[in-house]
């Protein structure tokens, strides 16, 4: 096969469609087709490759296959880092939630009275309304209301964060 300019648009226009057509077949994405093609034919140009002029359409099909091979393992490896990046970042969200939680912890139990414990407990780990909140300790809702206040307040003092 010659590698002249005229030559090698004449093997281009007789073999694209044939090629983009495979390329798509196998990829199920225009723009990936396309541009596998154009891999397949931009390294036939830079390598020349010595082919008979007969078996220049086998050749440019199995290159377009090995090219659409080529893209897909690139896919899948890009997926599977994606993952593994989303899964490290899920990961390290959670060691900070828990860090959190447990600094949270440490600043009611340290800070806290038990009445004020009982009372976040009972409203936000039992989910207790106030008033059922009043009724299982013995006080009015209002008191529960001034606990709660007073103890996330302290607890926003001493952790820093902003209302």
């Amino acid at each position: 096969m010659d590698y002249n300019k005229q030559g090698f648009e004449r093997i281009y226009k007789d073999n694209y469609r044939q090629m983009y057509r495979f390329a798509f077949s196998i990829l199920e994405d225009a723009e990936e087709a396309r541009d596998a093609v154009s891999q397949v034919f931009t390294q036939m140009w830079n390598s020349q490759p010595a082919i008979a002029d007969a078996s220049v359409t086998g050749y440019l099909l199995a290159a377009t296959r090995n090219q659409c091979l080529n893209i897909m393992r690139q896919k899948r490896l890009r997926q599977q880092m994606e993952l593994e990046v989303a899964m490290q970042k899920a990961q390290q969200e959670n060691e900070e939630r828990e860090e959190l939680m447990e600094e949270l912890q440490r600043v009611i139990n340290d800070n806290l009275t038990e009445q004020d414990r009982r009372v976040l407990s009972l409203h936000y780990d039992e989910e207790m309304t106030y008033e059922e909140t009043a009724k299982a300790l013995g006080i009015s809702s209002s008191a529960v209301n001034k606990h709660i206040t007073r103890s996330l307040g302290k607890i926003r003092s001493i952790l820093k964060i902003a209302r």
